[in-house]
């Protein structure tokens, strides 16, 4: 192996996003089709449900009590940790006309997703989703019999649920990146074009994937030292470029071991965080800290779409294995209220990344069970 630093580093990074720019239309049409073809939707694919709307108090809002949710974990449980204000439960997500979201029904998807797998992989914020639906299942069928192993909860690197009287299995799997991560002589290194972990995916019915969050980590948090692309370790690189590469390996891994099975596979839309007042019209010193409306309104969120969002589409767009994009960004960026922030047990600080359970991933789910039903 050679090791340097990347050279002519600028040159690529602008080439990369004026690719993803140049094609983020092209792609989001042809995604869009994809999805359409996959899940036999018989309306056009005019009603988008994630690209407009607005948040709408409902008195029938929460989809269930937190506190009789035996899933959650402290990071997310904003009311067992105090969070004084309700509100943030009561808000359901409108899409614009002519859309319109079903009603979640648990029971429905439970005998749907009987004799299934469905595993999500990723970060936190894929955990964010998966607990939250765990709750809403539990919610709908209170007496189902339910197994978690291991006991403890822990994610080693995975997490499994099981509905037992449904025979429904639930998996959460750990990955930051997608990609392989590995500790060799030189020390822990983030491998862009290996991703042999993904054979733990295999046998799954459904999987909802996501990434990006935590690859802009620097300084202590960040969990490697080099970064691999063929021969070539450097100590570091462009992030977006990074991630472009890392998810053309995952996408060649997709169509290669999944184009030819029933499987179905989503992608979770990047998950925005609110520590920059400014994104969302206040002031730059303003976090999450003390929010507890959304914003509201059809106008584009001020802090615009996150680029990164474009070259996930991009890259979509390009697979043959059909990949509905769950694209939860713009809908996100408007619940500034809606995150822990200090409500979590201590373990995040002041968080404005993760998302309270009960709360905003709830809407993620029925849209998740909206698309998974043909109804969006």
């Amino acid at each position: 192996m050679t090791m340097k630093r990347p050279a002519a580093l600028c040159a690529a990074v602008v080439a990369v996003l004026l690719l993803a720019a140049g094609t983020a239309a092209a792609a989001i049409g042809i995604t869009r089709k994809q999805q359409h073809q996959r899940h036999g939707a018989s309306a056009a694919r005019s009603c988008d449900a994630f690209a407009a709307g607005s948040w709408v108090a409902d008195a029938s809002y929460p989809l269930y009590d937190a506190a009789r949710c035996p899933f959650i974990r402290d990071e997310f449980a904003c009311g067992r940790f105090g969070r004084p204000d309700t509100a943030y439960l009561k808000y359901r997500w409108q899409p614009a006309p002519p859309c319109s979201l079903p009603r979640f029904d648990g029971v429905a998807l439970l005998r749907m997703w009987s004799g299934k797998k469905v595993m999500f992989v990723g970060d936190s914020l894929a955990l964010n989703q998966y607990e939250s639906l765990l709750c809403m299942l539990h919610a709908a069928a209170p007496g189902a019999r339910t197994t978690v192993s291991p006991a403890s909860g822990r994610v080693d690197p995975t997490t499994t649920a099981r509905f037992e009287d449904y025979n429904v299995t639930v998996v959460y799997y750990l990955t930051h990146y997608l990609v392989d991560l590995v500790t060799e002589k030189a020390g822990r290194v983030l491998k862009l074009d290996s991703i042999d972990q993904a054979r733990n995916w295999l046998g799954a019915d459904v999987l909802v994937f996501d990434s990006w969050h935590w690859w802009p980590r620097t300084g202590p948090t960040q969990p490697w030292d080099y970064i691999q692309v063929g021969d070539t370790v450097m100590k570091d690189m462009d992030r977006t470029l990074a991630f472009t590469k890392a998810l053309h390996t995952w996408a060649r891994w997709v169509d290669a071991n999944l184009a030819q099975t029933n499987t179905k596979v989503f992608f979770q839309g990047i998950s925005p965080s609110h520590y920059k007042g400014q994104e969302w019209g206040a002031s730059a010193k303003k976090t999450c800290m003390g929010e507890t409306q959304p914003l509201n309104g059809t106008a584009a969120y001020p802090g615009g779409p996150i680029p990164q969002q474009a070259v996930l589409r991009s890259v979509l767009a390009g697979m043959a294995k059909p990949v509905y994009l769950l694209d939860f960004t713009y809908l996100s960026q408007l619940r500034k209220d809606a995150h822990p922030t200090k409500y979590n047990g201590g373990i995040f600080g002041e968080d404005c990344t993760h998302w309270c359970v009960a709360g905003l991933p709830d809407t993620w789910n029925v849209l998740f069970y909206a698309a998974l039903t043909g109804q969006i």
